[in-house]
């Protein structure tokens, strides 16, 4: 797939394809600052992202002490509190990571069917994007809406006294479960540049979401798509 991509790529490119994008992601922190560095301190504060129309963000509270998600410029920040969920609404905090852009139009289609693991997921985005002429080689935003099968998530809630960071004490630092047959949105970015800076080393998605509900949300850690889910990206002019 990925050599298919490829070749697709770069005979756009030949045949004189030209990228048209009115947006633009920008990221603060490394992932790798974190599990190499111990370095778990603020990079960006919200503040500066208030009152942007648009506005689409995903990352972690300052010291890791939580999850951002930022919809259509409505901030869902998530953290852990005396043992349970709560939320901040506002742009007041600051972030140690944060991957945000600004978003005038989407444009959607329905999800396959036939799509439902992780992996299966990140290679149709691809394929979509490419089809719909977004430039895949930059980064670029994605939302799912529907039903999904099940979500596996996390809120992290760090010690700031342990420097030896590991993905699965980041999950089990804090809050976590597995929803079932959930309605949600999901925030995500997409990169193949961008490994161990805001995705993992293991995947070019980086994901979080928020229920319908407003009741759960958080980062994504494993995730099974449900019938009729669909996929809104970037609209190209």
């Amino acid at each position: 797939m990925k050599i298919i991509s490829g070749l697709i790529l770069s005979l756009a490119f030949l045949c004189g394809t030209t990228y048209a994008e009115d947006y633009k992601v920008e990221h603060a922190g490394a992932l790798k600052n974190f599990m190499h560095k111990g370095d778990i301190s603020a990079k960006y504060s919200l503040s500066e992202l208030q009152n942007k129309d648009g506005l689409y963000a995903l990352g972690a509270l300052e010291n890791l002490k939580g999850e951002i998600q930022i919809f259509d410029g409505v901030p869902y920040n998530s953290f852990v509190s005396h043992g349970k969920l709560s939320f901040d609404t506002s742009f007041e905090k600051k972030a140690s990571l944060l991957v945000y852009t600004q978003i005038k139009e989407w444009e959607e289609s329905k999800i396959s069917n036939e799509i439902i693991s992780h992996k299966q997921l990140e290679n149709y985005i691809e394929k979509i994007a490419l089809q719909s002429g977004v430039n895949i080689e930059e980064p670029f935003p994605f939302l799912i809406t529907g039903n999904a099968k099940s979500i596996t998530w996390h809120v992290i809630n760090w010690n700031p006294e342990d420097v030896n960071h590991t993905h699965r004490k980041h999950i089990e630092s804090g809050l976590n479960g597995k929803l079932i047959n959930v309605n949600a949105t999901i925030l995500g970015f997409y990169s193949n540049k961008h490994k161990a800076i805001f995705t993992h080393h293991t995947t070019n998605m980086h994901m979080h979401f928020k229920t319908d509900d407003n009741k759960v949300a958080g980062h994504i850690d494993e995730i099974e798509l449900g019938r009729n889910m669909f996929l809104k990206l970037p609209k190209t002019n």
